[in-house]
């Protein structure tokens, strides 16, 4: 087998802190580290001088399910370090079923995959070995799950019904996936029962998996969702991690300490801004209409008397809850629709008054023209600041996941730039963390918390996923105005111990695989 040196490089090492030293890659592995690998006369050597050698980064929280076999997506999500995702969040994703149900109410955040149309969580895993740079984990979403055995229904499931998704759930579990994940904001999680859900868990909790959850409320409402965390952990026995905690350093680090006080074993990731990003649908429409097939939202929204009950009984009684001037904060992302491509990049205040004059009359109509495709970043009430990132990132259980929704000319820049800003903000600019800190928030805790057999580690015997940090310029470039620009700093990546990324451009090798549970050893 062919071995290659990585000569001259600093160790960034979660456990075992920062040294100087070669590290030898051969069989996928780490072979050796220090003065074995220095004199073992490798074929390959590569001068990784004044870098720093990172075990690969996962990202916690990916909606890449379906685009990680593009090359643009493998090189934007390379230059960030990032070699693992995990993907199947939100509640809502491709496998279990056909896949039809994550193209069509998630089609703006999911789109449509390129090779599953069946088969279950075996069969999508099973189309990423082979085809793609990147490791691919994957969580069994319960949205799905739920819509497969009760379609658009919001009431409590039966008892054969709520049997017959724990059978699905289970059957994702033995296929490989790494946990469950809810999406409580969403359609149809949104009907679903701290019960409900603590049933779901009850074969992710005997196979020692992870309940991954989009809780119910954030901010200021965090507490109701990490009370329902708690309950649900009590319930079923599950260690749990909570996707995209956006909230002040203050808020996160009480609620989490609570947690573990209760004696619950959570995490979390959070990426590094101060905006959000989701589906517009998620915004404009109730969920008892949002969660249909999109013909029928579409001719829902065909109706005038349709929408003068949608704004009446949805967006009215928000607009009280929340101030009427929401618009303002609402910039249009992504809509898959060549007469409403215009809009991308404007707040839907703006666009308004160049067409409808009415926002919510605009979000109709890019809704019906995009059929649901259309996505949108948030302000929020109470921005944070990078001070305050940097004391989230401190508490217990941080961990990092972009979130990033990789569709759209003005998409998030999360999806370009979360893990290089991490390193840019916690590392580069103030030292108040180490590069070994950096090691275990964005790779060493998730590969543990997932279960992803030998990642997170620069040690021998590890896999051999590793990212090479150049430590005085690696930074994002990505911003809300030009979220497609790529990460700086990074130009070298090892996967399986090949080189995926050299010298900043995507190499031949395609090393990447399907994470399954309980097959890696």
């Amino acid at each position: 087998m062919t071995a290659t040196l990585l000569r001259g490089g600093r160790i960034a090492d979660p456990l075992d802190g920062e040294y100087d030293a070669d590290v030898l890659l051969a069989g996928g592995r780490i072979l050796a580290i220090g003065d074995a690998a220095t004199g073992s006369g490798a074929e390959h050597v590569v001068d990784v001088s004044g870098r720093i050698l990172m075990p690969g980064f996962v990202d916690a929280h990916s909606h890449a399910d379906a685009r990680v076999l593009d090359e643009d997506m493998q090189l934007s999500l390379l230059r960030q370090g990032v070699t693992t995702v995990i993907g199947g969040q939100d509640g809502v994703s491709f496998a279990p079923g056909d896949g039809a149900y994550a193209s069509d109410y998630f089609g703006a955040i999911n789109g449509s995959h390129p090779f599953y149309t069946g088969g279950g969580v075996g069969a999508l895993l099973a189309g990423y070995d082979g085809r793609t740079r990147l490791n691919v984990g994957y969580l069994v979403p319960a949205g799905t799950v739920r819509h497969l055995v009760m379609g658009t229904s919001s009431d409590a499931p039966t008892a054969d019904q709520l049997r017959r998704m724990q059978s699905l759930v289970a059957e994702g579990i033995a296929d490989g996936a790494l946990g469950l994940s809810t999406g409580l904001d969403y359609s149809p999680g949104c009907f679903s029962d701290a019960a409900e859900i603590s049933a779901l868990c009850a074969p992710v909790a005997d196979a020692g998996a992870l309940y991954v959850t989009h809780m119910r409320g954030y901010e200021e409402n965090s507490r109701v969702g990490t009370t329902e965390v708690a309950e649900i952990c009590s319930r079923a026995g599950v260690r749990a991690h909570i996707s995209h905690f956006h909230a002040h350093s203050r808020i996160i680090a009480e609620l989490m300490e609570e947690l573990h006080e209760q004696g619950h074993d959570v995490s979390f990731d959070a990426y590094p801004y101060f905006r959000g990003s989701t589906i517009l649908a998620a915004i404009a429409l109730p969920p008892d209409l949002a969660s249909q097939p999109a013909e029928r939202v579409v001719e829902a929204l065909s109706d005038p008397v349709q929408r003068a009950r949608i704004r009446r009984e949805w967006i009215e009684p928000r607009e009280r809850r929340i101030g009427t001037a929401w618009p303002r904060a609402v910039h249009i992302a992504s809509v898959e629709s060549a007469q409403w491509q215009w809009t991308e990049g404007l707040t839907l205040e703006d666009a308004a008054a160049r067409t409808t004059g009415d926002a919510v009359d605009l979000c109709f109509e890019l809704l019906h023209a995009s059929r649901l495709r259309a996505s949108v970043v948030m302000d929020v009430p109470n921005p944070r600041d990078d001070d305050d990132l940097r004391l989230q990132f401190g508490v217990r259980g941080a961990t990092c996941g972009s979130d990033g929704i990789p569709f759209g000319r003005f998409r998030h820049p999360r999806a370009a730039g979360a893990f290089a800003r991490m390193l840019e903000v916690l590392v580069r600019d103030t030292g108040e963390f180490s590069w070994s800190d950096a090691a275990t928030i964005l790779s060493g805790r998730a590969s543990e918390r997932f279960g992803l057999g030998g990642r997170g580690r620069i040690a021998a015997g590890a896999v051999a996923d590793l990212a090479v940090v150049d430590p005085a310029t690696v930074g994002a470039r990505s911003r809300y105005d030009a979220p497609l620009e790529l990460a700086v700093g990074i130009d070298d990546v090892f996967v399986a111990g090949r080189a995926v990324l050299a010298d900043g451009r995507l190499t031949d090798n395609v090393p990447g695989r399907a994470l399954r549970r309980g097959q890696m050893s």
